[in-house]
């Protein structure tokens, strides 16, 4: 990556994909109502490649869409062979010597930045700005989005990164929001109870301004990642960023709103919230394969739209698992580990399993110490920033591999007695989570599926686990061949 990273443009990476053999253009019309998600759900399921559809029935722009959709192409998004590699950086670099906790991981990613990273470069043109359309121009329409599911409310644009500022500090936050087009210039901002840009908007109400708001489609693969990714408030999502990347990220003042957005975007659109404003947006086909229900939501009115000349509109599928978000998840859970750790040590390795849409469920594995470790590990996950939303912990022992989901199984369906080895408790759930009887807390679940100590009420004598011994198992790899198996 010290070389520059290869890919400032969403067109290079296209490119990228292509040479690869992981590209697929689709030249057949192709309507972005209900169609493409069709296509997209079936490509994804078969392990398909990233699709570019160059001839869309509607809108005025191929749509580029799955290009996070398996943990090799979301590896070359960032630049690398393997996504364990940057956790891997990030953990060299971690210093033993930071607090343990969420003061940590803030003080631990602001060194991070400091660094290997350097802020944003600010440019004064920009390819994203080479077409203009201002007031009575703007028209939503041109762009290619995307009616995903039969009982959607219209038509969504489901990878704007969107940039907002606290109306008093000036503090810069990225996010990714699903955007509901209510007209050819007025998006409903879907930004759930948790987000920062939540938080802007209720300063912004408070104060009684209007909160000026600028969206990205189609930027670099690692600008895309760094929105989607769950950093600490007060850590600014293009510093991580220009981390991953090597190099710093252009970025341009927006042309209407005091706002700066990356340069090479694809599609910029400009515009602002009115301070008490509420549409009904919804309902919605999210990704735990469920419709969410109408709520009001604010309302952006867009004054000014620019982009590339020649752009290409960049989307996503939501559905229940699988589908492409497994590639972003893959490297949030991969990318922020050693991070985890600095707040909880006792963690060896975890994993978010797709099925649970990357916050459901959380397999731990732990260096079990003393009684009633793994209940410890399963609290201090609860009170770990965005984790606190998980809603299933199923702590193993180290010498369980967290990703083979049969292995867990076996430990989680064996090792467990439910009247000493299962933590009731509740909490915070997920905006979207339809199960909790109530919005936005719920019940939540532990299972301590490790060895039981005798300091736990084991009295019984931990059995001990059957292996083959080593010798016989290489003289078997030596001579299979010689027993007539291939």
């Amino acid at each position: 990556m010290s070389r520059g990273f290869p890919y400032p443009d969403l067109k290079d990476f296209l490119k990228a994909l292509d040479r690869a053999g992981e590209l697929q253009r689709v030249s057949a019309p192709v309507d972005p109502t209900l169609e493409i998600s069709e296509i997209v759900t079936r490509t994804v399921r078969a392990g398909g490649p990233a699709l570019l559809f160059t001839n869309p029935v509607r809108g005025e722009m191929p749509v580029a869409i799955n290009l996070f959709g398996t943990e090799r192409r979301m590896a070359m998004a960032l630049g690398v062979e393997s996504l364990d590699e940057i956790g891997d950086r990030i953990g060299g670099l971690v210093k033993p010597e930071l607090p343990v906790g969420w003061s940590g991981i803030r003080e631990g990613l602001g060194k991070l930045m400091q660094l290997k990273s350097v802020p944003p470069k600010h440019v004064k043109t920009a390819p994203c700005q080479e077409v203009v359309y201002r007031g009575d121009e703007v028209d939503l329409d041109r762009l290619p989005g995307l009616q995903v599911w039969p009982g959607d409310g219209g038509v969504f644009h489901n990878f704007g990164l969107t940039h907002t500022k606290h109306p008093e500090t000036g503090k810069r936050n990225l996010g990714l929001y699903r955007l509901q087009q209510h007209s050819r210039n007025t998006l409903g901002m879907h930004w759930q109870i948790h987000k920062d840009s939540t938080a802007h908007h209720a300063v912004a109400e408070r104060l009684g301004q209007r909160l000026p708001v600028a969206i990205a489609i189609g930027c670099d693969p690692v600008v895309s990642y760094a929105a989607s990714a769950p950093l600490p408030g007060d850590i600014d999502e293009y510093l991580f960023a220009g981390f991953l990347r090597g190099e710093r990220v252009e970025m341009v003042d927006c042309l209407t709103v005091p706002l700066q957005v990356p340069a090479h975007a694809q599609i910029v659109l400009e515009g602002y919230l009115e301070p008490g404003e509420r549409l009904p947006e919804g309902p919605f086909g999210d990704h735990t394969g469920f419709y969410t229900p109408v709520e009001p939501f604010p309302v952006l009115h867009i004054e000014c739209m620019t982009m590339q000349r020649n752009p290409v509109y960049h989307s996503i599928i939501t559905s229940k698992p699988p589908q492409e978000d497994h590639g972003l998840g893959k490297a949030t859970e991969r990318i922020f580990l050693p991070l985890l750790r600095m707040m909880i040590p006792d963690i060896v390795d975890y994993d978010m399993p797709a099925a649970g849409v990357f916050h459901n469920c959380v397999i731990v594995s732990i260096r079990k110490r003393y009684p009633k470790h793994a209940q410890k590990v399963m609290n201090a996950i609860w009170g770990a920033h965005l984790m606190s939303l998980s809603k299933l912990i199923v702590v193993v022992d180290e010498d369980c591999d967290v990703h083979d989901y049969h292995e867990v199984a076996f430990r989680a369906f064996g090792n467990v007695d439910y009247s000493h080895d299962l933590l009731l408790t509740q909490g915070p759930v997920d905006h979207l989570d339809h199960s909790s009887y109530q919005q936005f807390w719920g019940g939540k679940a532990g299972i301590d599926a490790t060895r039981k100590l005798p300091g736990e009420g084991y009295h019984r004598g931990w059995p001990e686990e059957m292996t083959m011994s080593p010798e016989v198992a290489a003289r078997v790899d030596k001579r299979w061949k010689e027993y007539g198996f291939k």
